[in-house]
Order: C-alpha cells, then sequence, then structure tokens
C-alpha cells in the first residue's frame, strides 16, 4: 500500500490521534468513507446519453440552399 509498512502507518494515525484527539476521528473517517462513496458514484454512474431530444435520428440534415 504506497510503500508504507506497519510501522509507518502506526506512526501516522498516532500523529492523527494527537492532532485531532479521539473525538474528531468518528468524524473525519466518515467524511472521507463519504468523499470516497460520492467519487466511486460519480465515476461508475457517468453515462452520456446521445438520445435526440426531438426523437429524430441525428443523420438527418436539413437541405443545403
Amino acid at each position: 500500500m504506497f510503500g508504507l509498512g506497519t510501522a509507518e502507518l502506526v506512526l501516522i494515525f498516532v500523529i492523527i490521534l494527537i492532532l485531532f484527539g479521539p473525538g474528531k476521528l468518528p468524524e473525519l473517517g466518515s467524511g472521507l468513507g463519504k468523499a470516497i462513496r460520492n467519487s466511486k458514484k460519480v465515476t461508475s454512474d457517468t453515462a452520456i446519453d446521445v438520445t435526440p431530444e426531438n426523437g429524430k435520428e441525428a443523420t438527418e440534415s436539413k437541405p443545403l440552399k
């Protein structure tokens, strides 16, 4: 995981715990989870609708003058 070992991850977690305190960690985790969930939803739900609005085929065109 990004070249980080167990010791590095524990050190990062301890620093975050010291900075934010144990009361803020659930809120941070919840916000991070929502952000990841929304980004996955946006990337998987993107579909382009190419159907013309008026029901005519896109190949129809006006005659040239």
